[in-house]
C-alpha cells in the first residue's frame, strides 16, 4: 500500500496554528507523542478492524509498531490527569486517499465534573469549526452509557452483555443480531455445555486465553487462514452464544430504547418513561445526561438544534460515555469533529486508578477545504 503525503498547505498551517493557540488559552498544554507506536493498544482498544489500515513493522525485539493512526491513544498513553491538547500528523490507509494528514485535538484526563467536561468539549469543538470559518453544522450526539446501564439493568448473560455491547460500540449490525438472539434453540444436551457454562460467565479474556492454550495443547496451527487466537474468538463467541435465546421482553425493551432520538429534553422524558414502564434501574444514566444536556445550554449550545439518538455510536470499541460528532450540512458520513467520553482507557492502558477521560479530534484539511468555499456557493465539500 503507498503511503501518500499529504500536503501542508500555508493556509492550513497557519489556520492549525490558530487553533492550537485556541487550545492553549482555554487551559490545554501541548502535547508531542512519538509518531512509531506499539500496535497493541490499537488493535486491543479500536478493534482488529482497524489492523487491514495501520502501517505496521516490528522491531528487533519482536514487538509489533505502527506509525500513529490517531492521537487519542498516543496522548492517553502519558497516563496523567490533566488537559492536553495536540496538532501533528496521523497515518491510516483510506483507499485513495492520502494516507497521511494533519489531526489536532484535546484530552481531558482527570476530571471528576463528568457532565461539565463533556459540555466543555462540545462547546470547544463548535469554537474550533467557528474559527475554520464555519458557523452552520450539524451536531449528532448520543451516550453508549445509557445502552450499557439498560443492558446491565437487563441482567443478560455475561456471553450476551458483550457481544451486544460490542455491535453497538462497532456498528455492526445491532438488530440483525438481537433477532438472531432470540432464536429458540435446538433441544438437547451439549456434551460441553459445562465448560461453555463456565466459558460464558467468565473473563472474556480469560477465557479467550483457556481456550487458545488448549488449541495449542492440542497441536492447532492454522485452519483455513486463520490463527489459533483468530479460531478461539470465534469459537468462544460463537459457541457460548448457543447458551439459550434472549428472552422476548428484553428484546422489545432494547429496540424501545434504540428508537429513542430526536430534541435531548423530549429524549430525557422518553427515557424516562422507560425505566418507569420497565422498572428497570437506569436513573443514575438518565440522570448525568439530562445534565449534560442543562450544562450545554448553559454555553449557549442550542441543544433543541442537536440530534441526539440511542443508538449513536462511533464505532470505538473504548468509548463509555458521551459521544459526538459535527458534520458539514449535508455530509452524512465523515465527521469534521469527533470525540466523546473513554473513562475505562487509562486503566487499560496502565493506569493503577480510574481515571476520567474525554476528547475530540478535529480533521484540519477537512475543515480547510470547506472553510476555503467562498460563502456564495452554499455548497459543501467532502470531510477527510
Amino acid at each position: 500500500m503507498p503511503l501518500t503525503a499529504a500536503p501542508r498547505a500555508t493556509g492550513s498551517a497557519a489556520w492549525a496554528d490558530a487553533l492550537l493557540l485556541s487550545f492553549a488559552q482555554a487551559g490545554y498544554s501541548r502535547a508531542e507523542p512519538a509518531i512509531l507506536q506499539p500496535a497493541e493498544p490499537f488493535l486491543d482498544l479500536s478493534g482488529e478492524d482497524i489492523r487491514k489500515s495501520l502501517y505496521l513493522t516490528t522491531d528487533a525485539g519482536g514487538e509489533e509498531l505502527c506509525l500513529r493512526p490517531d492521537l487519542t491513544i498516543p496522548v492517553a498513553r502519558a497516563g496523567q490527569p490533566a488537559g492536553f491538547s495536540y496538532l501533528g500528523p496521523v497515518f491510516r490507509y483510506r483507499g485513495g486517499r492520502p494516507s497521511e494528514f494533519l489531526q489536532a485535538g484535546i484530552e481531558s484526563f482527570g476530571r471528576q465534573d463528568r457532565a461539565a467536561a463533556d459540555a466543555e468539549m462540545l462547546a470547544l469543538a463548535l469554537q474550533a469549526t467557528s474559527a475554520f470559518g464555519l458557523t452552520e453544522v450539524e451536531i449528532r450526539t448520543g451516550d453508549v452509557a445509557l445502552f450499557i446501564a439498560l443492558i446491565d439493568a437487563l441482567n443478560l448473560y455475561p456471553v450476551w452483555r458483550r457481544r451486544l455491547i460490542k455491535d453497538f460500540n462497532r456498528k455492526i449490525s445491532l438488530e440483525q443480531d438481537l433477532e438472531r438472539l432470540t432464536l429458540a434453540t435446538a433441544p438437547g444436551r451439549n456434551e460441553y455445555e459445562g465448560v461453555l457454562a463456565a466459558l460464558a460467565g467468565s473473563d472474556r479474556k480469560a477465557a479467550l486465553a483457556l481456550v487458545t492454550d488448549l488449541m495449542s495443547i492440542a497441536g492447532t496451527t492454522n485452519v483455513g487462514g486463520r490463527s489459533v487466537a483468530e479460531i478461539a474468538d470465534r469459537f468462544l463467541e460463537q459457541s457460548t452464544l448457543k447458551g439459550g435465546a434472549l428472552p422476548r421482553d428484553a428484546l422489545n425493551v432494547i429496540k424501545r430504547f434504540l428508537a429513542i432520538s430526536g430534541d435531548p429534553g423530549d429524549a430525557v422524558k422518553r427515557l424516562r418513561a422507560l425505566a418507569a414502564d420497565t422498572q428497570l434501574d437506569i436513573t443514575a444514566a438518565i440522570d448525568q445526561f439530562e445534565s449534560r444536556v442543562g450544562l450545554m445550554a448553559a454555553r449557549g449550545i442550542v441543544t433543541g438544534m442537536t440530534r441526539f439518538s440511542t443508538s449513536f455510536g462511533r464505532g470505538v470499541d473504548y468509548y463509555t460515555g458521551f459521544e459526538f460528532e459535527l458534520h458539514a450540512k449535508g455530509n452524512g458520513v465523515e465527521p469534521l469533529v469527533a470525540g466523546g467520553r473513554y473513562d475505562g482507557l487509562m486503566t487499560q492502558l496502565g493506569a493503577g486508578t480510574p481515571i476520567p477521560a474525554v476528547g475530540f479530534s478535529v480533521w484540519i484539511e477537512a475543515l480547510t477545504q470547506l472553510g476555503r468555499k467562498p460563502a456564495a456557493t452554499g455548497k459543501s465539500g467532502s470531510a477527510s
